[in-house]
Formats: structure tokens, sequence, C-alpha cells
């Protein structure tokens, strides 16, 4: 019995020792939980301590869930503003970049926009620099345009975009920095300024025959013309001039019909041989006393193409007339071919004449423009017609190309589809 009641009591210890030092072990684990969830555990501790913890693990975990939400806000912000047309940055008030968008590292034509570097090492353009710091000193938005040089485009010769530039401070509630956002407006500056040149330019064009037209007037009516033959010299410069008034504004009426979004083509089946004869027959009176040949190379049946029979008048006698106008005191060799071939055709007009020079070459399809400065006082003509074709031929969903070796030939191949549908609008 003694034996018995021994054994017992060493269990009995045994088992208050072990359940002591359980006690003790999720005493510490209990004690070291509360103290990473922020509670300061000291012994005794109490009951409400366990109630206190729960509390606090579930604002941790409604605190956890609030991180993702924000997180997930913060990546679907950072997304939405990759996908848009203009760059985004995010600095802090050192000029660091905090966030940049996709779009900002195209149009700077890098690979990247790094973040927590200066802005400067990544945009290279003291311009903008300056923007944001305006900015940020004023404490209000700052509106800049300005012309931006990227020398890291691998060509030698640097290119040039306008960017329109705007910053912003933060709000207040935001950390201390400034947004940054810049728009691409390189086509819209160009369009104004073709705008604007063309206007120059059309001006100028009218005001010379109108000039002209008006001198001679005057002295008709002042009386010091006398003779018939004076006076008839008089009614033909006038009228020379006054035809080409009407030749610059039909030309001007083309470009606009052609540039027009809402206009159709009238498109229909014609013979483009036909086509081509027709407009030598409308420069006859210019051949008189030249030595002009064309050569024709086209199919037994003429060729047929579908486009609008009215504009194709006017690119052919434009390129045509254009070949003769340059090559006025020499005999001259025009070639006009074309080949149908894989559901195109591809039409060829060649002379053998001056040539252009290569540094006009890039300019030639611009309006108003003229080369060969040096007989600018033999060849006159709108400056136009060169600009009907290209705007025609790509109304027709065609190409051109110019190729030219000076004092040797001139040639300006043009490929169309054959067959364009009835609904094709320039």
């Amino acid at each position: 019995m003694l034996i018995t009641c021994l054994v017992l009591a060493i269990l009995l210890g045994i088992v208050g020792a072990v359940a002591w030092q359980r006690e003790q072990h999720w005493r510490t684990v209990f004690s070291r939980l509360s103290q990473q969830v922020g509670l300061e555990i000291t012994p005794p501790f109490k009951p409400q301590i366990g109630d206190q913890l729960g509390q606090k693990v579930t604002q941790l975990q409604q605190d956890r869930s609030e991180l993702h939400r924000e997180l997930y806000l913060r990546r679907l912000f950072e997304s939405l503003l990759s996908e848009i047309r203009q760059g985004v940055i995010i600095v802090d008030l050192d000029l660091k970049v905090c966030f940049a968008n996709k779009t900002i590292s195209q149009l700077f034509h890098r690979p990247a926009i790094h973040r927590q570097k200066p802005l400067l090492d990544e945009l290279q353009d003291h311009q903008i620099i300056a923007v944001v710091r305006s900015a940020i000193d004023a404490g209000s938005r700052v509106v800049r345009q300005i012309r931006y040089v990227n020398h890291n485009n691998g060509s030698s010769s640097p290119s040039a975009r306008h960017y329109l530039v705007e910053a912003a401070p933060l709000p207040p509630t935001a950390e201390p920095g400034a947004w940054l956002m810049i728009h691409d407006v390189t086509d819209q500056v160009l369009t104004d300024q073709i705008r604007k040149d063309f206007v120059a330019n059309a001006s100028h064009e009218l005001r010379t025959p109108l000039t002209l037209i008006q001198g001679y007037i005057e002295t008709l009516q002042s009386g010091l013309i006398a003779d018939l033959a004076s006076a008839n010299h008089c009614l033909a410069v006038m009228d020379k001039h006054g035809k080409r008034i009407i030749r610059i504004i039909e030309d001007m009426l083309t470009i606009s019909r052609l540039e027009a979004t809402d206009a159709a083509l009238n498109l229909t089946a014609f013979n483009l041989r036909a086509c081509v004869q027709d407009a030598i027959d409308h420069l006859v009176p210019m051949l008189e006393g030249r030595q002009v040949v064309f050569d024709l190379d086209f199919p037994t049946t003429g060729g047929i193409i579908h486009g609008d029979r009215f504009y194709w008048d006017q690119v052919l006698t434009n390129l045509l007339e254009n070949a003769i106008k340059e090559n006025p005191n020499r005999a001259l060799t025009i070639r006009v071919s074309a080949v149908w071939q894989n559901q195109h055709c591809t039409l060829t007009v060649s002379d053998d004449g001056v040539g252009i020079p290569a540094h006009d070459i890039p300019f030639v399809f611009k309006r108003f423009y003229r080369g060969h400065k040096h007989h600018a006082q033999t060849v006159k003509g709108t400056g136009l017609g060169l600009s009907i074709v290209r705007r025609t031929v790509e109304a027709h969903q065609g190409s051109i190309n110019l190729h030219s070796i000076p004092g040797q030939e001139t040639t300006f191949t043009i490929k169309i589809p054959a067959d364009l549908p009835l609904t094709l609008a320039p």
C-alpha cells in the first residue's frame, strides 16, 4: 500500500511538472504573440487579455484585407495609366520618380523609366524639370509647350517632337511631390504649320497675278495706251494671269475635296490609255514649236481600272504638264506605260529631261513647292499639281514613288489596285 501511494505521488509530481512546463510554454508563446500584435502583457495574466488578443488579431485581419484592397486599387490605377496615350510621372519633392507609366518611356524612346531615379537622369531634358519646379514653387498647375530633340534614336539626324507638358503639386492628402503629364502634339503643330504655310503661299500666288492685272487695268484707264496693238497686249496679259488665278483656285478646291473625310469618290471603270490620250490632247497648245515625243506602252485593250475619272484626268495632266514645263529648251521624250499584275496596276510616267536634284525630291509633293530656281521665271505653275497627284493616288489606296537622275531621267511610279469597292472614300 505504501509503495502504491509512493508511485501515485511520483506520477502526480511528474504530471504536475509537465503541466507547469506546458503552461510556461504557452505563457511564453502567448506573451510573444501579444507583443507582436502590439499588446503589452505582464504577469499576472488576466482573463481580459485573451479578449484583447482576439480583438487585436481581428483588427490585424481587417488591416491585412484593407492593405490587399489598396494594393489591388494601386495596381488597377497603374494599369489604367499605362494604357492612356499621355505620359504620366509622379515625383517627390527631390524630383525622384515615384511612378511612371509605359507611355512616357515610349515618348522618350527609353526601355523603361526607373523609380527612385532623378527625373533629369531619366528624361534628360531641362525644360521638363523647369516646368515641374515652377509648379511646385507656385503651388499651382503649370502648362508649357516644349520642343524635344531626341539624340538617342540611333539616327545620324536627331528627330524633334513637340510636347505639351502639364505639371501640378500633389493634393495635400498625398505625399509631398508633383504629377507630370506629357502630350505629344507634334501632329497638331505640324498641321498648324502646314495651314499657315498654305495660307501664306496661296496669298502670295494669288497676289502676284492680281497685282499684274491691277497694274494693266490702271494703265488702260490712264489713257496712255492709244494704239490697238498695245491695248491687245495688255488684255492678253490680263487674260493669262486671270486664267492663272482660276487654275490656282481650282487646284485648291481639288485638294480640299480630296482631303474631305466625308467626300466619296465617283468610282467607274474606264480605259486608262484613253485617259492618257485625253490628257495629251488637252496639252496640245503647249506643244507648239516643241520637240516632244510621247511613247505609250499599254495592253492592246488599253487597260481598265476602277477610279474617279475626274481626278485621274488631273493626275495624268499634271504629270505630263510638269515634264513639259520643266524641260522648256530641249527635245523631250515622255514615256507612259502600264502593267497589270496580281490585281494591281503599275503606271509609270518618265521623261529624259533635266531631272530633279536629290535635295528637291523629298519636297516635290508639298503644296506650292517648286524646284529648279534657276528657271523659275520661265516655269510658271501653281505648285499644287504634284500635291494633287499624291493625294489622288492615296485616295485610291495606292502609292507613288519618284526616282530621278539629274540630266538623264525622271520617273514617277504609281501602284494602285485595279479594282476598288464602290464605297471607297478618300
